[in-house]
């Protein structure tokens, strides 16, 4: 009698375990978007990634391991500070499990290092720097939608294939600036062409007057923008102002996305060529997944909004698959397991955490030949993930080595 009791016990003990196991610890998993949702990136990410994150957890079923999902979100004013602040917050007193979307370079690198201190999932999809990916990698930190390799490759390739070959940088003044300029620099010169010259600008610049006039005087072909959101398309404005491009030099908006060109609308942005993940009238499925985000935002999605749900929708499959939300269980799926959405069709998670998929190499219509509203780009070019994204074997990466 005393056997079976034992054993009855041991079982509903083994049973329990199980069940914990195949469970979220604390009944329910959270998930933080962290990015600017007032600054100079709101329309590039903003609220509307938040609407993305939503998105993919209502297709998901909003739930996932019989426990609901949770999406918060949070302005970090790209400041690093205030970031690392919200994200400690969220880590160590709100049980968030995962922070994504992190637009703005510090901002992401500052919370990778936060999300590896403290073993916690960051999935970056706004910002564009490959130290992410490289020098400060993380075995729980992974890189989505782009990067400025992936971006100096596109539109850098693109214009230097054009015959631009003599370029000037205009450079937003911290790490993505930073990189971008160095990744299309490096680009540049391996394919036969020169920089003669580069000046930085603080980020939420207005008046672009003195940097344009520099970039005018140096008889570079291409003025190459390394910078993104509202602070590319004031400096496109007042390029206009200055009659650049009609003095033969070549705008190069080298991180420049829908929502932009919406901002700035299709008479100052016709012709520019640019790099983006995804595009909304690519095929069938893509349109149908831009309708129903429009339906919520008003808005059709670029690479930001539409990684951002590719992000979530991952998340939660790993999270499935692992039957639990542990970290370390959720990164090793997540770096094991194909990536076959809206976004990122074919994709692959590498070693150092570099999602690698194709990007696209688009140029803004005319006018007259957009057929309907937000139809804005020709597809130029499709660019093979592995031709876009450094080899993480190269990557500079401990976890790679």
């Amino acid at each position: 009698m005393r056997k079976n009791l034992v054993a009855s016990v041991a079982f509903l003990l083994a049973s329990s375990t199980a069940v914990l196991a195949q469970s979220a610890a604390d009944g329910k998993v959270k998930i933080g978007i962290l990015n600017d949702q007032s600054g100079v990136y709101a329309d590039f990410g903003g609220k509307s990634s938040v609407e993305a994150a939503k998105m993919a957890v209502e297709d998901f079923g909003g739930k996932v391991l019989g426990v609901p999902v949770e999406i918060v979100d949070a302005d970090h004013q790209n400041k690093p500070d205030i970031a690392s602040n919200i994200a400690r917050q969220w880590y160590d007193t709100e049980q968030v499990d995962a922070i994504m979307e992190l637009t703005t370079s510090s901002v992401a690198l500052a919370v990778q290092a936060i999300a590896k201190e403290k073993k916690k999932i960051d999935i970056v999809t706004g910002a564009a720097t490959t130290d992410l990916t490289g020098k400060a990698c993380s075995p729980y930190g992974f890189h989505w939608a782009y990067d400025t390799h992936a971006l100096a490759v596109g539109t850098g390739g693109a214009l230097v294939k054009q015959g631009g070959d003599s370029w000037f940088f205009l450079t937003a003044d911290y790490a993505f600036g930073y990189s971008l300029e160095q990744q299309t620099t490096d680009y540049v010169k391996a394919s036969g062409g020169t920089v003669v010259g580069a000046v930085r600008h603080p980020l939420s610049s207005q008046d672009f007057s003195s940097f344009l006039l520099q970039a005018q005087s140096s008889g570079a072909k291409v003025i190459g923008l390394a910078n993104a959101g509202l602070d590319t398309s004031n400096a496109i404005k007042q390029a206009a102002e200055f009659g650049i491009t009609q003095g033969g030099q070549h705008l190069a908006a080298l991180l420049f996305t829908l929502a932009e060109v919406h901002g700035l609308g299709l008479e100052a942005a016709q012709g520019l060529t640019l790099t983006e993940g995804f595009y909304w009238n690519r095929d069938d499925e893509s349109r149908a997944f831009a309708k129903k985000f429009f339906a919520r935002t008003n808005k059709m999605p670029n690479m930001i909004h539409t990684g951002t749900y590719s992000a979530v929708t991952q998340y939660l499959k790993a999270v499935q698959k692992a039957g639990t939300d542990e970290t370390e269980a959720v990164a090793k799926v997540l770096h094991e397991m194909p990536v076959d959405d809206v976004f990122g069709r074919g994709g692959t998670v590498g070693a150092n955490g570099r999602m690698i998929h194709d990007m696209y190499l688009l140029q803004v219509k005319k006018p007259a030949d957009s057929k309907e509203p937000w139809d804005y780009f020709n597809v130029l070019a499709t660019i093979p993930g592995k031709e876009a994204y450094i080899d993480p074997a190269k990557s500079g990466c401990d976890l790679v080595k």
